[in-house]
């Protein structure tokens, strides 16, 4: 569009009198006259300088970019711009549609820039536009080969994950409750920074090109420098720092982790199972490898988050928060002196009822580091969704059943317990930090604690966040990747309502706590000590994920749902296992992945016992893809019933063997076509989310 130049000029002008005179002149000839000669003219005025007016305001075309492009390149451009919806369908932007992202360039919660005011975009959601209008972000000198391949790679390795929206509105809270708000977001950026530390990349952020914003989205989406999603995470190039190799976690000593198998060396250690304390850190003292309580090794942070949490205490006047207040208090103390047990005892009694907020602060997965021992720390903090208490209502009366159906299908060495465990609070997330923002996808539900007694008696919580992963993108590109996978009649038992991947979530956390459970101990030794860290772990999510599947059919027998809803799950289920295979089995550090061994054991099983069959030659549901899977629901049932025997008693026995011959057989072998379904899943992207909230 060409911009026009207007300039305004006065005119010269010439006075009357100068005028005639000259007028005179001319006409008299030169002719003497005796006469007084006329003055001589005076000269015309200088003309006046005036400013040239400012040219008009280049017209910003808000409608040249559609949404899904808007977000794609506000990521590469590292700007924390959302739009959320092209909510009046004139397939442009408008000043109600665009919110500030949170937790962009390490700025956590703080100091979300301003792209709207007073009902109108600001300059500097102006400038941001503007760039997003340039394209993508342009380097500022020639770049090598290599700098220019490493830069594609780092595009590609975004563009994995679609940017999905977490929205809060706080605004009806009272000042004391926005206040204790802004004090759970602070001990929260300080779990983040504590979890950064953790994984040894705080401060490797100073080492990212000045000129290229795309690299610093990648390290701070994936809370360091590596690629993390599924196409690009094993190649060494992609990397946010150039030349950066493998980053070592602080948990345990630089020098130990350049061993090939420095995990096995640890868990093979005579005090091994002091060391491997998921509440420690390893340090090498006195050239012995010596544990270290967390509140010691990293006491300025705890001492700090223990602070923010002793101020977010004292900012709940209401008495009906004196649950949730006892808990903070609990949390604050427990960073302070490392005992997390009553911390643990105080979340307990935490519920539906007695507070609306839900929040866990503190270590509790292990999954995020190579051995799969020491305890991560996070935030989730959320609002509770009273429609958990529907489900309560109706598995409540029935979970001490589930437990004896369960043992009754392991059968020995396992018996059954009594288990007094809060079935599932629904929460609507609010923000996540340190260990429960993931990179790519998230935690859909959780059981905790995973230690100590509050678990080992069955006294702990279950959440399923019942905002996530709902969203009109997610539910879109969730339904094109299974109609690449499934058949036209498989896929007519499929559904786009968010309730039926939930049924499956609920009962996925309910399992936790049923069944050889986290401290359950056989012969001596607890899962992790018969397994293995990584094994312990996949195979707790595997009994887990098969009780989903198993108390299905469990619920329909009770009435507590129909056939069609249960069948309905079972195929929800399975796309969610197409989701999770996608991932790929093992990290590029040839790690296990958890969830992604589990999903294809599953699948293995389900097609041994022909429950799943995968045809080469059948066309998909999309009618574009030659080669797809059918379930049959009348093997269903029978299938699921023998997954749940084999995979409990292994469990129960700490049958490592057994264990690892299913990996070998389902992970390793050739029955499940993983590749297949890498290939038409990765077709789409996944959910990678982003958090705004109004206060």
């Amino acid at each position: 569009m060409k911009r026009r130049l207007n300039l305004s000029r006065s005119p010269l002008s010439v006075s009357g009198l100068a005028m005639l005179a000259m007028f005179a002149s001319a006409c008299g000839g030169g002719e003497e006259t005796g006469a007084t000669p006329p003055p001589a003219a005076p000269a015309p005025p200088a003309p006046v300088a005036t400013a040239p007016a400012a040219p008009p305001k280049a017209t910003i075309d808000y409608g040249a970019l559609e949404r899904d492009e808007v977000n794609r390149r506000a990521l590469h451009h590292n700007l924390p711009l959302y739009w959320v919806a092209d909510k009046n369908d004139n397939k442009s932007v408008d000043p109600d549609e665009v919110v500030s992202l949170l937790f962009y360039s390490g700025n956590g919660t703080r100091n979300a820039p301003r792209w709207v005011e007073n009902g109108k975009f600001t300059p500097a959601f102006e400038a941001a536009f503007s760039k997003l209008l340039q394209g993508e972000p342009a380097p500022k000198a020639d770049l090598s080969a290599a700098e220019g391949e490493r830069r594609k790679l780092i595009a590609q390795d975004l563009d994995q994950g679609f940017p999905t929206l977490v929205r809060s509105d706080l605004t009806a809270l009272s000042a004391d409750e926005k206040n204790f708000v802004r004090h759970v977001f602070a001990a929260a950026d300080l779990v983040d920074t504590l979890y950064l530390t953790q994984k040894g990349v705080l401060g490797l952020e100073k080492n990212l090109p000045a000129d290229d914003p795309a690299s610093a989205a990648l390290f701070f989406r994936n809370r360091g420098p590596k690629c993390a999603a599924p196409k690009t995470e094993k190649n060494p190039a992609c990397n946010a720092i150039p030349g950066t190799t493998k980053v070592p976690v602080d948990v345990y000593p630089r020098p130990l982790q350049t061993q090939a198998k420095f995990c096995e060396t640890l868990e093979k250690a005579p005090n091994a199972k002091k060391l491997l304390e998921p509440f420690s850190a390893v340090r090498e003292i006195g050239g012995k490898l010596e544990p270290v309580p967390y509140g010691q090794a990293y006491k300025e942070l705890t001492s700090a988050i223990a602070n923010e949490l002793r101020a977010a205490a004292g900012a709940l006047t209401d008495a009906k928060e004196s649950a949730l207040k006892a808990y903070v208090t609990a949390a604050a103390q427990a960073f302070t002196d490392d005992n997390w047990l009553p911390a643990d005892e105080a979340w307990s009694k935490m519920n539906a009822q007695n507070s609306k907020f839900y929040l866990r602060i503190g270590p509790d997965e292990t999954y995020w580091e190579p051995c799969a021992h020491k305890a991560g720390f996070h935030v989730a903090f959320a609002l509770i969704n009273r429609d958990s208490l529907i489900w309560q209502e109706k598995l409540t009366p029935v979970q001490q059943e589930m437990e004896q159906n369960l043992a009754t299908r392991i059968g020995a060495p396992y018996k059954a317990r009594k288990v007094t465990f809060h079935l599932p609070d629904f929460i609507d997330i609010i923000i996540n930090t340190g260990d429960d923002r993931q990179p790519i996808g998230g935690t859909a539900g959780q059981s905790l604690p995973n230690w100590g007694p509050v678990a080992n008696e069955g006294r702990g919580r279950t959440m399923v966040m019942s905002n996530l992963f709902a969203d009109p993108d997610s539910l879109r590109f969730r339904r094109r990747a299974s109609e690449s996978l499934l058949t036209k009649s498989t896929m007519g038992l499929y559904d786009d309502d968010p309730k039926a991947s939930l049924l499956s979530v609920i009962l996925h956390e309910a399992t936790h706590n049923l069944g050889p459970h986290a401290d359950y101990v056989y012969q001596g030794k607890t899962g992790p000590q018969a397994f293995g860290g990584s094994i312990a772990a996949m195979m707790e999510e595997l009994k887990a994920q098969t009780g989903a599947l198993y108390f299905t059919d469990f619920l329909k027998k009770k009435n507590i749902i129909s056939a069609e809803v249960a069948m309905r799950s079972y195929v929800s289920t399975l796309g969610w296992t197409f989701g999770q295979i996608s991932r790929g089995m093992y990290t590029s550090t040839g790690e296990r992945k958890p969830y992604s061994q589990l999903a294809a054991i599953q699948l293995g099983i389900l097609m041994d016992e022909g429950a799943v069959t995968f045809d080469p030659n059948a066309p998909a549901a999309n009618g574009k893809d030659q080669g797809a899977f059918t379930v049959h629901p009348e093997k269903m049932v029978a299938a699921v019933e023998k997954m749940a025997k084999t995979v409990g008693a292994i469990k129960a026995a700490g049958n490592k063997d057994a264990a690892l011959a299913l990996t070998k057989k389902y992970v390793d072998g050739k029955l499940v076509p993983i590749e297949l379904i890498i290939t038409r899943v990765l077709r789409e992207p996944k959910a990678a989310l982003v958090y705004a909230v109004d206060l």
